[in-house]
């Protein structure tokens, strides 16, 4: 059997990141994360214009019925839609209103933005226009990532399903990835004692630790997408939260003390994996799913 990438999904991983190069590169990020944004306490206004520019892309629609409007694809390449957001570091509930499409009046299009109460957290509660679950009562929380404002629900709801976990694994897979590109790059222009510092062992040990932890979380989400195995998606969540925790802190240790400065982008890939590692299947359920499978 050939798991590798087929044309097509190759053609719409390359098409989400033009799309989102082009509406939402490093200038983008940079200036929405120093407009304030929830660090600052003054909460953040989505780009109603590029979460329309998704919808018109299908970003949303992708895995909805062509009958219905929708693209007309799968699991497997909503994953691959999911890792190129993550990687950029889109901001906002992408996840909710991508599994709203179809059942909410215009997510699928991105002229209405939908949340929902995953656990105790609301992401983005102030901007959407239809949040599933319960919010009443939810109070505002300083959320550690500039661009994702969090609320907390005093009683709780029921954690995000299998979908929620997957599309999030692949997230955080596209963080992963990013982390390791960046570490490489700063490694191999950035000199010391005469020479870039990725020719020290210590230094490529690191990357090549990153590498490897991001190509078998890789191969652990892209199955999963394949199978939705509920114990395949909890295993390939496991790997993919390690994945873009542990990349984002190895990266940081790869750009020594610049890589701890404000200016620096790296930081915000360990804050959005952090946030994102409370959402749907915790890393507790995660394992004792796993250990009752073993």
């Amino acid at each position: 059997m050939d798991f590798r990438l087929t044309e097509d999904q190759r053609a719409l991983k390359r098409g989400v990141r033009e799309v989102l190069e082009r509406r939402f590169d490093r200038e983008a990020l940079r200036a929405a994360v120093d407009g304030g944004g929830a660090a600052g306490g003054r909460g953040r206004v989505l780009d109603r214009a590029l979460w329309r520019e998704l919808g018109t892309a299908g970003f949303f629609a992708l895995r909805l019925p062509e009958e219905h409007g929708g693209v007309g694809l799968g699991l497997p390449e909503a994953v691959l839609a999911f890792e190129e957001a993550g990687r950029a570091l889109l901001p906002g509930p992408l996840i909710a209103t991508h599994l709203a499409a179809g059942s909410v009046a215009g997510a699928a299009e991105g002229e209405v933005v939908v949340t929902r109460a995953d656990g105790d957290l609301v992401e983005w509660l102030d901007e959407a226009d239809v949040v599933l679950g319960p919010a009443e009562g939810a109070v505002p929380v300083r959320s550690v990532d500039p661009l994702t404002p969090l609320h907390r629900l005093p009683g709780g709801a029921p954690p995000g399903g299998d979908l929620v976990s997957l599309l999030t694994a692949a997230e955080q897979l596209g963080s992963a990835a990013r982390t390791t590109e960046a570490a490489v790059a700063h490694a191999r222009t950035r000199t010391q004692f005469g020479q870039p510092i990725g020719g020290f062992q210590a230094v490529k040990h690191l990357c090549a630790q990153m590498l490897v932890r991001t190509e078998v979380a890789r191969a652990a989400v892209y199955a999963a997408a394949v199978t939705a195995d509920p114990v395949e998606i909890a295993g390939a969540r496991l790997l993919a939260d390690e994945a873009a925790v542990g990349c984002a802190r190895d990266c940081l240790q790869v750009h020594g003390g610049m890589g701890f400065t404000w200016e620096a982008d790296v930081h915000l890939h360990l804050k959005r994996a952090w946030v994102r590692a409370e959402r749907g299947l915790s890393g507790a359920a995660a394992e004792e799913l796993l250990a009752a499978r073993l």
